[in-house]
């Protein structure tokens, strides 16, 4: 009885100091209507739907995919994890590709084997990618790949749009720093008033 009164009081101590279920709400936010996964997910795919609809770049992923793919690379997913959270470990290739092309780069994509600047020369040659190859001492798809990179770094047609994307996930960023702020201030409080309680200050 003595439990049950103590409980009501915390609760009522509660609600007179923070104004509500101060620590209740940020937690149901933090998973719910706060710029949850979902939310920025469905946001992003939106873009990616336009990009796709304009033909800039043609990929097997579907735009929530590649909502997802992004998400997952600022999360700190590597490409053979985004795959898997795409339900294909196989994958990974095509999310590598398309990741480039959103200029969602790693610090690997630019460690080559030779300098970039000569291998760009190179491709602005005339030469073809076997001659290229056999020259830089590396394979064809190697080659291909590196390309890529270098071409998707030059390439400014997608930048208005992977800005916009940029402008989504800071704004998660911001919500879940804030919502993680809010529920730290509100759990402090609660510690603060509980041992109040506990030393008779009640």
């Amino acid at each position: 009885m003595a439990e049950d009164t103590r409980k009501q009081q915390l609760l009522e101590l509660f609600t007179t100091i923070t104004n509500k279920k101060t620590i209740v709400e940020p937690m149901r936010k933090v998973h719910g209507t706060l710029r949850d996964r979902d939310a920025v997910e469905r946001e992003i795919a939106l873009i990616m739907r336009e990009i796709l609809d304009q033909g800039y770049f043609k990929t097997k992923l579907a735009p929530r995919q590649l909502a997802k793919l992004v998400v997952a690379y600022y999360d700190g997913k590597n490409d053979t994890e985004i795959a898997r959270a795409l339900g294909d470990e196989k994958l990974s290739k095509t999310v590598a590709r398309a990741r480039v092309r959103l200029k969602l780069f790693r610090e690997l994509d630019f460690k080559m084997p030779f300098d970039q600047e000569a291998m760009s020369e190179l491709l602005d040659s005339g030469k073809t990618m076997k001659e290229i190859s056999e020259e830089l001492d590396i394979s064809p798809s190697t080659l291909r790949e590196y390309r890529h990179v270098i071409e998707q770094q030059r390439d400014t047609t997608l930048d208005p749009y992977l800005e916009r994307i940029r402008d989504v996930m800071e704004d998660r960023d911001l919500s879940e720093l804030m919502t993680r702020g809010v529920v730290n201030d509100g759990l402090s409080e609660a510690i603060d008033i509980t041992e109040a309680i506990d030393m008779g200050e009640f």
